[in-house]
């Protein structure tokens, strides 16, 4: 009775096994294979143990005593086929009952190791948290006593076994294979073939590789490598912060085992973007930056040459670049450079590995990869991980996998990992794109070699991410002048007792016959000799170019002056039409919306005349232009497709089947692509992923959309670390555009105010462009001037709301044809009284200029000039200057929408004063106008709203 009670097929496993096989009967792919050969050995007899497991309708689950006939059963239909089963023939069906018993027990004990073995695996190379055994994962739970340990018990191949096992085999293979350095999580993935891939991959070889001596020298050559060089630093600049990779140094031979078995692969390129702990190693030992660089740096002299201008920045910032061969098959190493915000250097480095896919033509994703190494405490508590994991398999972002390589301190900063986070492991996260997660002892290089060579081989055969938590320590604080002991005295104490990665591998090998004692002091000695020479020779080294326009870059030059900027911007009137023609244009036999119909005869008859020409229309003249002429152009952000405010519609919809037609992608024969994808509901990784695109690829226009403009500020960190300080601390161009929806139309606070002057005070040292375009014209003209230049600057553009359908926002084609460009500065458009004679010039940007106007004509004033700055940085002073010039008499003015605190107004006070400080006029100080000061952007109510903007509007239009 017992024996009953305790038999697996009874109690809580029972509806777990009737559950299987209703997904074997209905599709026996749908089970595991262990499983599905499982239900076809008991053929014939699986109706009785399925009996068995279900009871009576009217007992509990294990308290039937079943009375078991003792006649024999004949063989089963699949006898021949599987060798498991023949081993059933001429059973008895008690004999059967108990195999399947053994088997089921034995097969649940399996797939226990397969979810819970790494909650034992041995990971933690300081041993400071003990892990309990874990219940599940002991064979006593499932029946098995001490008796049962030697007895065959069939398991249909499992494990790479056979078809039987002894428990005490099999035990020894689970634990070898789920409880040794490595433990895996992989079994919360839903892809049968992913799971069953890595099951095979790592069971049939328990687990880890039998490198060859060669190899295995090679591993331990560059550990020695690895804490050699800190250790170096550590000595000759005490005290310097390095954020040394002491504690961490498997990672270098696992990175180069990720480039290697990449090559093998087909990988010809790798981007990696990693923080700055262990930053300076992977400079050299990855990226072979020389020993007496790196060494120049320390001394106090800058990574750039002399003669380039630019803030630069802190060492173990900075990226590289580098060609390297591994068994002969070159590949190119890009490593991002990033600040000390950890992982916002994540989206840019996937945004430029997509990048250069598409240069490539790499369709299936397999030449190009992105490899992202993270600290722990930042994996588990940044949201732009999160982030970066969501875009992985979104069409717009796809990129065939990152292999993500955690350095796992086992600590973030000052702060224990139960303080910063809520789940078992920093990396909980992954698992939101069901990603498999290999954790690894990083005081075991060879393990560590081993998972890398998984992760890359996964990467390469499935296309999706994969997680490497390499656990280890941090030997120094947080940075080399830190003091640990402050806040973890019993953790630092144990790292002051603990060998080094270097002393544990070494001594492995050695006891193995591997290497002597003296080979191993050799390596060291050879590398010392490396060292001091590179040092020596590190005080007379400069560094002889910069490589920031090489590669695709090549032929870009620095930005000229202020005039010489304008770019070949304007198009031949019969491109125009043609494309206008085009985009108005839906296929044959396409259910087209009827409003969209509507607009389209709308658009068509502003094409045919020349004249009316909307922003929208504006917009995709200037697309498709480009398009036509051989750019490349990519737009994302949320609902960028439609557009927010229904005015774009890029993207049209057949209304009976949901196809879509994009009318860009049909402008010209052999026209360049136009890419437009609705991005996730998130705003720092799309906006970094795009930044990064663009920084790979300066010969195509590649715009970001916020949804409404204050949505940027998601986004800060990229717009603050990136965008706007990139080329001063990187020397590194880009020509992103910004999209920033912004206008007063009583929408309160958050749809108001693009925050303009966010950007305006990050401007400086000819950082990027910021403008308000008024005019469809102008708005064409500065998107096509950001690729017909011989230069990139990121570009911002406060785009419009209720002037997307103003009817006095509007172009002519004439406009945009020949003879035409951007203008900074619109001057006045109606009939005013004499130059000299004018008593006042309002100066403004934006949609405050429709209200100023139309109030204007309404009073019928004729002294009041009105002149819109439509680019308010780099600030146009000399050519204002010449435009107040022509109104000497007259008070100048600054309206604006937004509060005095916001907007332009703090920005522009001094730069006009600087103007009218040049010239010989009356005024020599511009007077404010507009909303008070005030801590919200706008406000909540539309009947309050009016009353300001009527007042402010009042006030600019008032003399005396």
């Amino acid at each position: 009775m017992q024996a009953e009670q305790t038999s697996f097929l009874f109690g809580a496993n029972a509806p777990f096994i009737e559950e299987l096989h209703a997904r074997y009967l209905a599709d026996p792919n749908r089970v595991d294979p262990e499983w599905r050969t499982f239900f076809e050995a008991l053929a014939d007899d699986k109706s009785a143990v399925l009996a068995e497991v279900r009871g009576a309708s009217w007992a509990p689950n294990g308290a039937r005593v079943i009375d078991v006939p003792e006649a024999p059963v004949a063989a089963n239909k699949n006898a021949k086929a599987n060798g498991a089963a023949a081993a059933l023939v001429g059973k008895t069906e008690a004999d059967i009952r108990a195999a399947a018993n053994d088997t089921a027990k034995a097969l649940m004990l399996i797939r226990a190791y397969r979810i819970r073995g790494h909650l034992e695996a041995d990971l933690d190379p300081l041993n400071l948290v003990k892990q309990a055994p874990h219940r599940e994962l002991d064979p006593a739970t499932y029946g098995f006593g001490e008796g049962d340990w030697d007895r065959p018990i069939l398991i249909f191949g499992s494990l790479a076994l056979g078809e039987s096992a002894t428990l005490r085999q099999i035990m020894d293979r689970l634990r070898k294979t789920y409880c040794g350095k490595i433990g895996v999580e992989f079994m919360h993935i839903s892809d049968p073939d992913q799971k069953a891939w890595i099951q095979e991959r790592i069971e049939h070889i328990e687990n880890r590789t039998d490198f060859t001596v060669e190899g295995r020298k090679m591993i331990l050559q560059r550990v020695v490598e690895a804490e050699g060089l800190e250790h170096y630093l550590g000595v000759k600049f005490v005290g310097t912060k390095r954020f040394g990779l002491d504690g961490g140094e498997s990672l270098i031979p696992g990175i180069e085992q990720i480039l290697k078995r990449g090559g093998q692969l087909g990988v010809k390129e790798v981007v990696i973007g990693m923080p700055h702990r262990g930053r300076l190693n992977t400079l050299v030992h990855v990226m072979h930056k020389s020993y007496m660089a790196l060494f120049s740096e320390f001394q106090g002299r800058s990574s750039q040459p002399e003669e380039m201008r630019g803030s630069g920045d802190v060492k173990y910032h900075l990226g590289a670049s580098a060609d390297r061969e591994f068994d002969g098959t070159p590949i190119h190493l890009s490593l991002v450079p990033n600040p000390s915000h950890l992982e916002a250097v994540n989206p840019v480095v996937l945004g430029k590995a997509r990048a250069k896919q598409d240069q490539r033509h790499d369709e299936d994703r397999s030449q190009v990869m992105a490899i992202l190494m993270h600290g722990d405490a930042a994996f588990a508590g940044q949201g732009l991980v999160a982030e970066g994991l969501d875009l992985s398999d979104l069409g717009g972002y796809r990129i065939g996998g990152t292999i993500h390589f955690i350095v796992n301190n086992q600590i973030g900063f000052t702060t224990l990992p139960t303080f910063s986070r809520s789940g078992p492991y920093c990396t909980e996260v992954a698992k939101i794109v069901q990603a498999p997660i290999l954790h690894v002892n990083g005081d075991d290089p060879e393990a560590v070699v081993h998972v890398c060579r998984i992760a890359t081989e996964f990467r390469q055969h499935f296309k999706r991410d994969i997680v490497i938590d390499m656990f280890c320590y941090r030997r120094y604080g947080h940075n080399e002048s830190d003091e640990p002991m402050f806040t973890q005295p019993l953790m630092y104490k144990e790292i002051g007792r603990h060998k080094t990665v270097k002393e544990v591998y070494a001594g492995a090998l050695e006891a193995e016959g591997v290497v002597t004692a003296d080979q191993v002091k050799a390596m060291d000695a050879e590398l010392r000799q490396n060292l001091d020479k590179a040092l020596d020779a590190a005080t007379n080294y400069k560094p002889n170019k910069a490589d920031w326009l090489e590669g695709k870059w090549t032929g870009f030059t620095e930005a000229p002056g202020e005039e010489d900027r304008k770019g070949a911007t304007a198009v031949a009137t019969e491109l125009l039409v043609s494309v206008g023609r085009a985009i108005s244009e839906p296929p044959k036999d396409f259910d087209l919306n009827r409003k969209i119909a509507r607009q389209l005869a709308e658009k068509r008859k502003t094409i045919d005349t020349g004249k009316d020409i909307d922003w929208a229309t504006g917009e995709a003249l200037a697309w498709g232009t480009l398009l036509a002429e051989g750019t490349p152009i990519r737009l994302s952000g949320q609902d960028s497709g439609r557009g927010t405010f229904s005015q774009r519609h890029s993207v049209l919809v057949d209304q009976s089947t949901d196809a879509g037609y994009v009318p860009l992608n049909h402008v010209a024969a052999s026209q360049a692509r136009f890419e437009v994808i609705d991005s996730p509901l998130n705003e720092a990784g799309v906006l970094g992923f795009e930044y990064g695109y663009s920084s790979a690829e300066p010969n195509a226009l590649v715009m970001w959309e916020a949804q409404f403009g204050d949505f940027a500020n998601g986004a800060q960190v990229i717009i603050d670390q990136f965008i706007c300080s990139g080329e001063s601390k990187w020397l590194r161009m880009n020509g992103l555009v910004m999209l920033l929806p912004h206008g007063y139309e009583g929408q309160g606070p958050e749809h108001s105010s693009a925050r303009l002057e966010r950007y305006l005070q990050l401007s400086a040292e000819d950082n990027w462009q910021v403008v308000v375009p008024t005019t469809p014209a102008n708005y064409f003209h500065a998107l096509r001037r950001q690729v017909r230049r011989s230069f990139r600057k990121p570009l911002i553009v406060m785009t419009p709301k209720s002037l997307l359908r103003h009817k006095e926002c509007v172009s002519t084609l004439a406009d945009m044809g020949p003879g035409s460009s951007f203008r900074r500065i619109l001057v006045e458009t109606d009939q005013l009284v004499d130059g000299p004679k004018v008593r006042r010039v309002v100066l403004c940007s934006g949609k405050v200029y429709f209200d100023l106007v139309a109030e204007r004509r309404k009073r019928r004033i004729d002294d009041i000039a009105i002149l819109r700055i439509e680019q308010l940085y780099p600030f146009p002073i000399s050519r204002l200057g010449q435009r107040l010039s022509q109104y000497p008499n007259a008070e100048v003015v600054w309206c604006q929408e937004e509060p005095e605190n916001m907007g332009a107004w703090q920005f522009v006070d001094r730069r006009i004063d600087r103007a009218l400080g040049g010239i010989d006029v009356k005024a020599k100080r511009p007077t404010y106008i507009g909303r008070k000061e005030a801590a919200s952007p706008a406000t909540g109510s539309a009947r309050t709203h009016l009353k300001e903007q009527a007042d402010l509007v009042d006030r600019a239009l008032t003399i005396g």
